[in-house]
């Protein structure tokens, strides 16, 4: 049996245990504007924020706006509706407490902890993955937000599967089970491992045997054959997307058009692509730094070139132009088939 014959069968499994599809927190990257665009054709259940870096107090109300603006509402929701999760990343357990409660006043509806970060600068400040070596202080920084909050909402995690390796990857687990969270996100890689492929989805699969509350794969997702993939090695039939949702916009939405009616859809082309960056633009210009912008567009243009050759080519125009204006006539031209090649 080839790997399409296998796509069909798992076809009906799919179609009756739909899962839900959240869009992962990615620090620089995922902020307000991007969860609007992302969310605004269906397919996304819920977003997570950028952390909010929590060290030694309580922060101040607009550190948390800052992150999350869907705040101001009183109902955290992106323009479409999705609900908007915050997110903390601490060690500490009366600040993140604190901070919990700060968060609460505020309106938050849910608080996500952050042990998964790999980035050298917040593991050298004991933060994010950095916790994954010690499940016991995992399972007390969980614990004091639970109980900072009680059942006034949820508390989740994200995790990866170790730092160094994955001996304690179901210790940790397990901890944030037992401090309260009620559900947990699994990045199928250690710290150490980076985003280097491959996936290793089918740990995923064993820490959800042991665990009660729900469970969702994290990692490497780019495609609808990925999304299948990971469902099946780690059985959750949640996923949360990241890279693979900036890569393309429309994924998510595929996804569930394969759910509802078995179609496989095609990938989404650089002209809608490219459309989705003049829309960030639109919306950022106003707010942050030209410099600013263009340097948040080439971000997303960078996650996405590697898996499409026409955003490949238009990044490799574009990487030097500094300018806002320069930028976006660069990219209105790269959307015509008939136009001239773009010159760096």
């Amino acid at each position: 049996m080839d790997y399409n014959d296998a796509m069909v069968e798992v076809d009906v499994v799919n179609l009756l245990h739909s899962g839900r599809i959240g869009l992962a927190p990615m620090e620089g990257v995922i902020d307000a504007a991007t969860r609007d665009l992302l969310t605004r054709s269906a397919g996304i259940d819920w977003t997570v924020t950028e952390f909010v870096r929590v060290v030694d107090t309580r922060l101040p109300p607009r550190v948390f706006l800052r992150h999350c603006p869907e705040l101001a509402s009183g109902d955290p929701r992106t323009p479409s509706g999705i609900p908007v999760h915050l997110q903390l990343l601490g060690s500490d357990p009366a600040a993140l407490a604190a901070n919990a409660r700060q968060a609460l006043s505020l309106g938050a509806t849910s608080l996500d902890l952050n042990f998964g970060c790999p980035a050298k600068l917040v593991n050298r400040h004991d933060g994010g993955a950095s916790m994954l070596r010690d499940p016991h202080r995992l399972r007390t920084a969980v614990a004091a937000v639970h109980g900072a909050v009680g059942d006034t909402l949820p508390v989740t995690a994200k995790i990866r599967l170790g730092f160094a390796d994955r001996r304690l990857a179901l210790d940790c687990a397990r901890a944030a089970e037992d401090g309260g969270a009620r559900q947990l996100v699994v990045h199928a890689r250690t710290r150490n491992e980076g985003y280097r492929p491959p996936a290793h989805w089918e740990w995923i699969g064993r820490i959800r045997q042991h665990l009660s509350i729900p469970v969702v794969a994290n990692g490497d997702i780019w495609t609808l054959e990925d999304y299948w993939k990971a469902r099946t090695l780690s059985g959750c039939p949640d996923v949360m997307l990241g890279r693979g949702a900036l890569a393309d916009p429309g994924l998510a939405s595929r996804i569930r058009h394969w759910q509802a009616t078995g179609e496989r859809r095609p990938s989404t082309g650089w002209p809608t692509k490219a459309e989705t960056l003049l829309d960030y633009a639109a919306m950022q210009r106003n707010i942050l730094p030209q410099k600013v912008v263009v340097a948040r567009l080439k971000q997303w243009m960078n996650h996405m070139r590697g898996r499409d050759s026409e955003a490949a080519r238009c990044f490799q125009a574009l990487r030097r132009v500094t300018e806002l204006e320069d930028f976006l006539a660069g990219l209105r031209a790269s959307m015509t088939p008939e136009a001239p090649a773009l010159t760096a």
